[in-house]
């Protein structure tokens, strides 16, 4: 019984070497976006010059930080976005104060405030998000809005668990076979 280790180990390292992509999974780095960095999401910030300075991906994640009350976030259509008017065309409304929305399909997503008056004094924008393997730059809104630039967004990186403890587990096998008589 004592040869029955070594024996297992070696069939599981040898599947594994003859089927490495159950090895490869692919990682993708999802980003966490605080909208308008440190302005938040708020009257007198420059979205366009915000958006200007990231590519957002299938995966990442906006943001909007407000004061309750006072704000709210209107994820709407494109005649919307122009309009600033959200009688028709809103998808969907956020009044949380911090509202975390998930950018999930690769397409152009229209943002706004619809408290009367904060669309049409700023708080909008719209963004292109591309697929992970496309990295095209966003395109401007049609409307330039006021404000002053901001500070960086805020990282999060998605690990490959499965990766590192697949790696761990063939070192301990390894390490068993090696300490094995």
């Amino acid at each position: 019984m004592r040869g029955a280790k070594p024996l297992s180990c070696l069939i599981m390292i040898t599947y594994f070497l003859i089927y490495p992509s159950f090895l490869s999974t692919s990682t993708v780095e999802c980003l966490v976006y605080n909208v308008g960095d440190s302005e938040n999401w708020n009257t007198g910030v420059n979205y366009l010059s915000w958006l200007h300075k990231y590519n957002f991906s299938v995966g990442d994640t906006l943001v909007f930080n407000y004061v309750l009350t006072q704000h709210n976030t209107c994820v709407v259509t494109q005649a919307t976005y122009q309009s600033c008017n959200s009688s028709s065309g809103v998808l969907a409304r956020y009044e949380s104060g911090n509202d975390q929305i998930v950018l999930n399909e690769a397409k152009k997503y229209w943002f706004i405030c619809d408290v009367p008056g904060h669309c049409s004094g700023g708080m909008r924008f719209g963004i292109n998000v591309n697929d992970h393997n496309n990295d095209a730059n966003n395109t401007a809104p049609d409307l330039p809005v006021p404000g002053m630039d901001q500070n960086s967004g805020t990282k999060t990186r998605g690990a490959s668990l499965l990766i590192y403890s697949i790696a761990a587990l063939l070192a301990f096998l390894l390490n068993l076979l090696h300490n094995t008589p």
